[in-house]
């Protein structure tokens, strides 16, 4: 029986009423960022819609920092199936899968989350019903999950689940949104990476060897083109986009 702090009851009930009514994946991901941040810290956040056979229709993975393509085909071709296959066909129960261990019913997806860049990844599903069925994975955890970190996702699985069923089949842009009236240019893209990471507009600056004041003029023309008032927005616009 896991019995939660006060300051545990506080962050997960803020979670879950800051993620009932999730409709598009620029709310999905701003959720994910902050308040699932807060309750469990991780780098990325993998959702995958599977049919009744167990095959993976859709796949959005939302992370805080980073990601080439290359682990990104990882995640969505190899690893993320992987694990949804993996954890179908154990107890139905949040699983836990680490880098530095063999056991456990994920052990078989060890080589290929040594691939991703990841250390751990903590997993958890909706019932297998046709057609409607989701899994869910947190990477990059920066504690080695346990019994309680699962049963706070499986707390925020039917949000999850509802959030995931709710977004668009073909396209991540909410109705009456207008797509960008030019697009972003390649300083402009390389901005908003490390605005994902994190940075402030000083260490974006040294990082690309221009002014703190050039950064800050790029993300202003960015906020104008996007449609957005500031930098989670930004971001967060480009995913729904699919321009990051």
């Amino acid at each position: 029986m896991v019995i939660l702090s006060k300051l545990e009851q506080e962050y997960l009930l803020r979670t879950i009423e800051s993620g009932m009514d999730l409709a598009d994946l620029r709310q999905l991901f701003l959720w994910a960022q902050g308040p699932l941040q807060s309750l469990l810290p991780h780098e990325a956040l993998l959702c995958m819609q599977v049919d009744g056979a167990g095959q993976v229709q859709r796949s959005e993975c939302l992370h805080r920092r980073l990601l080439d393509a290359a682990a990104l085909g990882l995640l969505h071709g190899e690893l993320g199936p992987r694990l949804a296959q993996a954890w179908r066909g154990g107890r139905a129960q949040p699983a836990v899968l680490e880098a530095e261990e063999d056991g456990g019913p994920l052990a078989a997806c060890r080589g290929l989350l040594l691939r991703s860049g990841f250390e751990n990844a903590l997993v958890v599903g909706s019932a297998p019903v046709e057609g409607a069925a989701s899994v869910f994975v947190l990477l990059g955890l920066p504690f080695r999950p346990g019994e309680r970190h699962g049963y706070f996702l499986q707390l925020l699985l039917p949000y999850l689940h509802m959030a995931l069923l709710r977004l668009p089949a073909t396209a991540h842009v909410r109705p009456g949104r207008m797509a960008p009236e030019r697009a972003l240019s390649a300083r402009e893209v390389a901005i908003l990476e490390q605005v994902r990471e994190g940075r402030s507009n000083e260490e974006v600056a040294q990082s690309l060897g221009i002014s703190a004041l050039t950064v800050k003029n790029h993300l202003q023309r960015v906020y104008r083109v996007l449609g957005v008032a500031n930098r989670a927005h930004a971001v967060a616009r480009c995913l729904e986009l699919r321009l990051l």
